[in-house]
């Protein structure tokens, strides 16, 4: 059996035209402590701009998928990552500085999966009343943009991400990979992008997420959800 520092990481960040982002968040990873222990793969969703060339710029594995769409792009990462423990983390969420120490903490204390708490780059006393709720172990609370890392083992025998979701695939694969393991939340932030809050109006934004999460919640099919993100949302 493997000792806690033993567990190598692989990092999976999926993007679609993020060459923006992705210097940031890769010098980051790159300069962090632990870094003989972890990977990093950039899977891919078919982007228009430099996303890819920044990325083997900085000699990360690059799997390009021609069908965008998170899960599938997430799905793909894990299909060749070599690390003991996925890391799926967004290009537009920048961890703690000591993340892989942190997630390494979290597992010796029982926990094969979990995320982080969440905050957001945008001083705004509403985005930090929503940002407070995720320090709470509440599914109901739980984001795409507060990492996840989750054994790879673990991943596997609960199926990956549904493929078939659009919307909701983050959320939706933590209530089965917390039937199968102890998820936990860590006391550290990541710190995402407010871009989409600024775009659209932050309370106008936050209605549109409220209202697409209840009527996942009560059955509304993937594509009169897509269909609802696309017509409501700016990007």
């Amino acid at each position: 059996m493997k000792a806690l520092n033993e567990f190598s990481i692989s990092i999976i960040i999926p993007t679609r035209n993020e060459a923006a982002n992705l210097p940031k968040i890769l010098s980051l990873i790159q300069t962090i402590p632990g870094n003989q222990s972890r990977e990093i793969i950039i899977s891919d969703g078919n982007s228009t701009d430099q996303t890819i060339p920044v990325a083997e710029a900085f000699g990360t594995k690059v799997v390009k998928n021609e069908t965008p769409g998170r899960a599938i792009q997430m799905n793909a990462g894990a299909a060749i990552a070599r690390g003991d423990v996925l890391y799926f983390l967004h290009a537009d969420t920048i961890p703690p500085d000591q993340f892989i120490a942190l997630i390494h903490e979290k597992m010796g204390r029982g926990y094969d999966s979990g995320c982080f708490r969440l905050r957001f780059d945008m001083d705004n006393w509403f985005l930090k009343l929503n940002a407070w709720f995720t320090r709470f172990n509440v599914k109901a609370f739980r984001f795409g943009d507060q990492s996840l890392f989750v054994k790879k083992d673990i991943f596997q025998s609960a199926g990956g991400f549904r493929e078939d979701l659009m919307i909701m695939e983050d959320q939706e694969i933590i209530y089965r990979i917390s039937k199968k393991a102890k998820f936990g939340v860590i006391r550290d932030y990541v710190t995402t992008s407010a871009r989409k809050y600024q775009v659209n109006g932050i309370y106008r934004m936050q209605f549109i997420f409220f209202y697409i999460y209840f009527a996942y919640q009560f059955g509304m099919s993937q594509q009169k959800l897509v269909a609802i993100y696309k017509k409501w949302i700016r990007t």
